[in-house]
């Protein structure tokens, strides 16, 4: 038996999970997603990833059909067909079936799909050692056109973003606005660290509001680190004492060097490596059973 991914009300095999080429998710980009990570049998804030995808659904005027909880049973139902315990999760809602043309009302009913299996973003050495990233000269959409909050579909601002980090043989990018401050990374929260002030770009410049990002902020809280989002550029990333990137694939990874510059010595820094330790930590003990 292979993967079983959830599709519209049923469990189907990996190569039965089909949608429509009429769907508006796939014509247009037209829905929202979540990644969301299982840790030792418990979904990692579970309800906080819910509630920004309903919220992002909502931005959109995406009606789930569903309510949050039946939501929530669909992630669990899928991890225990897959008999996962260690997992990563994407949860796709779509506008559905509809016609050639962009009118969301030709699509009466959305396509709501789960995917449950491993991931490993990156290796255990750039925990250790950190990345080496660099600057994308594509810019992130203006907030006015496409809000960040919106967790949508349509990734094609930051897939190029991506594509230049690629063809410069790094694993992230960092993705300015328009008027050239720091926003985020095409696929993660940034956060620096300058004279014991820790800072991450505030979402209406053009981030998207990370679940782990607000988690680091809490262990921040907790563990006597002042925090703060805060308008920064390119010069206080070169000059920042630590830098480091969140998301739920990635988790808390340090950054060694951007643009051919060296943070700090080059290496992870204690304030990073803490934060690190007390996010894996917290990952042991909370989240929704499976």
């Amino acid at each position: 038996m292979g993967l079983k991914i959830y599709l519209d009300g049923k469990l189907v095999e990996k190569d039965e999970a089909k949608i429509s080429v009429f769907d508006h998710g796939l014509l247009y980009g037209d829905g929202v997603f979540e990644g969301i990570r299982a840790y030792h049998g418990r979904v990692f804030r579970l309800r906080e990833h819910l509630q920004r995808l309903f919220n992002s659904a909502k931005a959109i005027s995406l009606d789930c059909a569903i309510s949050v909880d039946q939501m929530e049973d669909i992630v669990l139902k899928t991890l225990r067909a897959n008999k996962l315990k260690d997992a990563y999760i994407r949860l796709v809602v779509t506008r559905g079936i509809g016609d050639l043309g962009l009118d969301p009302r030709k699509c009466p009913k959305p396509t709501i799909f789960c995917i449950t299996d491993k991931i490993k973003l990156y290796p255990e050495e750039f925990y250790q050692d950190g990345l080496t990233i660099v600057t994308a000269s594509t810019r992130k959409n203006i907030p006015e056109a496409v809000s960040p909050r919106i967790k949508s579909l349509n990734y094609l601002n930051n897939i190029l973003a991506k594509i230049e980090a690629t063809l410069q043989n790094a694993p992230e990018a960092i993705m300015l606005t328009k008027d050239g401050y720091v926003a985020e990374c095409t696929g993660d929260n940034v956060f620096i660290l300058k004279d014991n002030v820790l800072k991450t770009p505030p979402t209406y410049l053009g981030a998207l509001e990370g679940v782990t990002q607000r988690v680091v902020m809490e262990l921040a809280a907790k563990n006597g680190i002042l925090c703060r989002e805060e308008v920064f550029t390119r010069y206080d990333l070169f000059t920042a004492d630590e830098c480091f990137l969140t998301g739920t694939a990635a988790e808390v990874v340090p950054v060694a060097r951007i643009d051919g510059r060296l943070i700090s010595n080059g290496q992870p820094g204690k304030t990073t490596l803490k934060l690190i330790a007390e996010f894996r930590k917290l990952t042991l003990s909370e989240g929704v059973e499976i």
